[in-house]
């Protein structure tokens, strides 16, 4: 079986061309070239599947790789025949080209709907449109919630920092503004006293008059506290019908003259339902030695002090102020 497969006695493909130059040029040219182009694509093939290894059809690859190779050495022993008669080994050749061509061509028609399913360059450019409008869309939202996020975080701290009732500075906030001038006193020792104004028998009229004024009340005495009070001064309401005042840059004696005026206006002013009201004022200046929490109980043992002496007074704070408890 091997002599008669390895027998090359037949009679060389060459004779059935006559021997002509012309003829066995054209046939040698393009068997080589073939044989060449046929050489480099398998490898150019698995080159490929070597640097692309998420590629899912390795097989058909590896078949329609292994069929160009036969291919290609089927026109290898085509040149081989021209001068020797090979033809057993080269019908061998084109039956192995054969059987691999028919089951490249199996796995291709069964891979088929697979291949039919990949997205031309049309469709890629239209989905990659697509996504680039909804990733413009996704920003603008983006773009849309910062904004929101931001506008509700300033309406959260304004509701943190300001009153409801009376429209100034919230308990917290002006707590924060008093440590803020302690820190100012510490560091640059600057100056700075608190007023602790009280409004005289204020249960009376939420009592005759309801809370709802009583609201009202308290929000025209919180203005006009305000509008008498410099632009670096701080108004706060410290609790109920308490307001805190801050003075940077004040002594007792400047502050005692912007106390009276504010219990003064107090005094005349004229409120819902004819109402009218006096205030009691504490005042307390920061000193060595004194912190946020003793500033504020020295303001309170001055409120006190005004409250028990007869209201609608301001009364300073300082070491030898009687006990009136």
């Amino acid at each position: 079986m091997l002599d008669r497969l390895f027998d090359g006695s037949l009679m060389p493909h060459g004779h059935c061309l006559l021997w002509r130059g012309d003829l066995l040029f054209l046939h040698l040219a393009g068997d080589i070239s073939t044989v060449i182009a046929y050489a480099l694509i398998p490898f150019a093939i698995f080159y490929f599947l070597h640097k692309r290894k998420d590629i899912g059809f390795t097989w058909l690859a590896v078949l329609f790789g292994g069929f160009i190779a036969f291919c290609g050495a089927s026109h290898l022993i085509g040149i081989i025949n021209i001068w020797h008669g090979y033809y057993f080994i080269e019908g061998v050749i084109k039956l192995l080209t054969g059987i691999i061509s028919i089951v490249t061509a199996i796995f291709l028609w069964r891979l088929m709907p697979t291949f039919i399913k990949i997205p031309s360059i049309e469709m890629l450019q239209e989905r990659n449109t697509q996504l680039e409008a909804v990733r413009s869309e996704l920003e603008q939202m983006n773009k849309t919630l910062e904004e929101k996020v931001k506008q509700r975080t300033l309406e959260l701290e304004m509701q943190a920092n300001t009153d409801a009732v009376t429209g100034i500075a919230s308990r917290y906030a002006i707590i924060e503004r008093l440590q803020q001038c302690y820190s100012s006193f510490q560091r640059y020792r600057r100056m700075f006293s608190i007023l602790m104004i009280d409004i005289d028998h204020f249960k009376q009229v939420n009592d005759n008059h309801g809370h709802q004024i009583g609201d009202d009340v308290l929000h025209e005495l919180a203005q006009c506290i305000f509008n008498n009070i410099r632009g670096s001064d701080t108004v706060g309401r410290y609790g109920g019908e308490e307001f805190l005042v801050i003075l940077p840059e004040s002594d007792a004696d400047k502050s005692f003259e912007l106390a009276e005026r504010i219990r003064a206006e107090i005094a005349q002013l004229r409120l819902a339902n004819e109402i009218r009201v006096t205030a009691s004022v504490g005042i307390s200046t920061i000193t060595e030695g004194t912190n946020c929490d003793i500033l504020i109980s020295q303001a309170d043992k001055a409120l006190y002090a005004a409250k028990k002496l007869g209201r609608n007074k301001v009364i300073t704070y300082h070491a030898d102020l009687p006990n009136l408890s």
